[in-house]
């Protein structure tokens, strides 16, 4: 061609190239070829229209999908769409494979596609080669979606930022693996390293805090949301000369910079570093684009996840209280342990008041809900609990007010949907005493552990959760704890989970308490761990529901001989297990209570028959001050002395002034044979005046004959 002839048209150029130009709009559905586009795809060698259906049947099945994938990879990202496709003849055999080079572009009102582009013939890629890598068929193509099958699983799993970053650094890419990789994040107007490998340590200084208006890769990408490929240090100089400077001391050849998106917000930057060129190609684009969408969405879970952490961290230490200095005379220990998923912040809570005089207030309570609202609802309560307790209400007057209060907090108008109810129990403990005066709203009965290992599960008067009824009663239930004795106050969470109802609950931690021999803190982690730990997994209980609970438990211990809690001071004295319980005319059914009481107090007695004749004649003592007196009656069971040499005397009081005589009733009478029941089988009995009122008492001996009478004593 001589200097100033006319150039060829573009459509000659082409033919002479053997290329062919192709025309698709995705709103009509039609493609338009010309002839050589034609001839490429096995048709006649003519311009022509096609419907989308007619090229589809020319091309791999396989490939079709990939054409769409590339398209819109290269649309989002404002580059060329570049992919190898085999034709295939109507016999479904592959006749050729030629390359298709467009350009598309996005109408956001059609949602539809149009594509301008070339056809051209190559020679069949050989496998491992770079060419073969760049083909969208074959070995490579499985290899990436197995690769991107398992980082995508990796990366779901991972739960904090840092093994997100240990996954990204980890990740093997199939056929082009980067040696370096940074992930970027922002800060106000300020880039920010969230973490970065094959780097040393402290070669991100230069780039942190670095302005979003820098002349930067990762800054542009953020900028913009537009992926940035480098495959040269030439390109990487000429396009980012002020950047440069920075990147040439990683000695690395290819750069690709990723925007890490999620629910179409920028929120940083991938960097994929590599030491060998790399050509970017659609597909190799297309991997780390997936990687990319894949990295966000895992750092947007580990940052929320963490941020959760923190929160309920922060919540946790702010609700749950230290118990504070010392008390003379009691040692105290307290857990919290909340669920094992979720929200780890739930409606369990406990917490100690100072009161006047010495004395101090123990409360331990559980809100409905293991959600935002009921840690809510449990940090107001609380506080309403030990401001009515300040104030010098009693236990009864203080659950009350407490009530009323969360009545009207969940009852509101705010959300009458949603009403919730707390259970709790308030303990006021006098150290000096040992005197412990209790109310109940709903919540699991204390327990106490003996001296010498015995527990009791003291049965404490109490009326409704807090909410349901603001006029609600809620009775005084007192007690002493003897010296050495260790009170135990818990939410169902520690009796329940595993799926435990209460009675195998309740069995599984008497085993711990009866066996434990260390101080109270040990104690209290023996406890969670029978929960918890490795034995709870064979330990489990009868109900199949296994769902856990939050846990919240406080130990009460008055140090004395047999306590591990303290020294107790003074010579030891010989073991001693007491009970008291009182049974009013209106509570009949607290009979039942108290021969449990007995049961549980007799649990390692020698003689079974013994025990039982026990309860048996405490039955007979209790009924006859309900039916033939009009008072209340006070049981005290006492057992004393060594193992095999102890003695039990039970005694019940009352009021009354008619003193009991024993009868001879007839075959058919239905009453009258208490006290020849109790001649027949205490060791010891009697009957005896009070100031106001009368006892009646009888004793068994651990070590007596079988079938010896008993003397009557007065």
């Amino acid at each position: 061609m001589r200097t100033g002839e006319p150039l060829p048209a573009v459509g000659d150029v082409l033919a002479a190239l053997a290329t062919g130009l192709w025309h698709w709009n995705t709103a009509t559905g039609l493609v338009t070829v010309d002839a050589e586009a034609a001839r490429l795809l096995g048709l006649p060698a003519r311009r022509a229209s096609l419907s989308e259906a007619q090229v589809r049947a020319r091309l791999h099945p396989v490939d079709w999908n990939e054409i769409i994938g590339v398209i819109r990879l290269a649309s989002a990202e404002g580059t060329l769409a570049e992919v190898r496709i085999r034709i295939m003849d109507p016999g479904g055999r592959v006749i050729r494979v030629v390359r298709s080079r467009s350009k598309p572009s996005f109408d956001r009102v059609r949602k539809s596609y149009e594509l301008i582009g070339t056809l051209q013939e190559v020679t069949e890629p050989a496998p491992g080669t770079p060419a073969g890598r760049s083909a969208v068929t074959g070995d490579w193509r499985r290899s990436r979606e197995a690769f991107l099958l398992d980082a995508g699983r990796a990366l779901a799993e991972a739960r904090s930022t840092e093994e997100v970053l240990r996954v990204a650094a980890g990740l093997s890419m199939p056929g082009f693996s980067p040696d370096g990789l940074a992930v970027f994040g922002v800060s106000g107007d300020r880039l920010t390293i969230i973490g970065h490998h094959g780097q040393q340590e402290g070669a991100e200084h230069p780039f942190l805090d670095m302005s979003l208006d820098t002349d930067y890769p990762a800054a542009e990408v953020i900028r913009t949301g537009r992926a940035v490929y480098l495959s040269s240090p030439e390109e990487y100089r000429s396009r980012y000369p002020l950047a440069w400077p920075l990147a040439e001391r990683f000695h690395r050849q290819s750069w690709a910079y990723l925007p890490l998106t999620v629910a179409g917000r920028t929120m940083g930057a991938w960097m994929a570093a590599f030491t060998y060129p790399v050509a970017f190609t659609p597909d190799e684009r297309s991997v780390l684009t997936t990687v990319a969408r894949m990295l966000a969405q895992a750092l947007t879970r580990a940052g929320a996840a963490e941020t959760q952490r923190e929160l309920t961290d922060g919540l946790q230490r702010s609700m749950l209280p230290v118990l504070g200095p010392e008390i003379p005379g009691v040692s105290l220990a307290a857990r919290y342990v909340p669920t094992g998923g979720g929200l780890q912040v739930g409606g369990d809570w406990y917490d100690m008041i100072p009161l006047p005089r010495g004395r101090f207030a123990l409360v331990i309570g559980d809100v409905q809900g293991h959600d935002v609202r009921a840690a809510g609802l449990m940090g107001q309560l609380r506080i309403a609990l030990r401001a009515y307790a300040s104030e010098g209400h009693r236990p009864d007057a203080v659950l009350s007010r407490a009530s009323r209060f969360f009545y009207g907090l969940t009852h509101s108008d705010q959300d009458p949907g949603d009403p919730r109810f707390a259970t709790c129990l308030y303990v006021e403990v006098d150290p000096a005493t040992g005197t412990v005066e209790s109310a109940r709203a709903g919540h699991l009965d204390p327990a106490v552990r003996m001296a010498d290992g015995t527990v009791l599960f003291r049965d404490t008067a109490g009326g409704l959760p807090l909410g349901l009824d603001p006029d609600c009663d809620y009775p005084i239930t007192r007690l002493t704890l003897e010296p050495g004795e260790t009170l135990l106050m818990c939410t169902d969470g520690l009796v329940e989970t595993g799926g435990h109802d209460l009675d195998s609950g309740w069995r599984r931690l008497r085993r711990v308490l009866e066996d434990h021999d260390g101080d109270m803190e040990e104690l209290a982690d023996a406890l969670v761990q029978a929960v918890h730990g490795p034995s709870s997994h064979h330990d489990t209980g009868p109900l199949a529901d296994r769902r856990e609970d939050d846990i919240a438990l406080v130990l009460l211990c008055r140090e004395g001989h047999g306590c591990e809690c303290g020294d107790g001071g003074g010579a030891p004295r010989p073991p001693v297990r007491r009970t008291a319980l009182s049974v009013a005319q209106a509570e009949p059914e607290r009979i039942a209570a108290a021969r449990r009481h007995l049961r549980e107090l007799l649990h390692d007695w020698a003689s079974e028959d013994q025990k039982e004749s026990a309860v048996l004649l405490l039955s007979e003592m209790l009924t006859n001050v309900l039916v033939h007196t009009d008072t209340d009656a006070l049981l005290v069971a006492e057992v004393t002395g060594a193992p095999g040499e102890r003695r039990i005397r039970v005694e019940v009081s009352d009021t009354g002034e008619d003193l009991p005589h024993k009868r001879r009733p007839g075959e058919m009478a239905s009453s009258g044979r208490g006290l020849m029941l109790v001649e027949l089988l205490a060791d010891e009995w009697g009957v005896a005046p009070r100031g106001e009122g009368k006892s009646i008492w009888f004793d068994l001996y651990e070590s007596s004959p079988a079938g010896e009478p008993a003397p009557l004593s007065a």
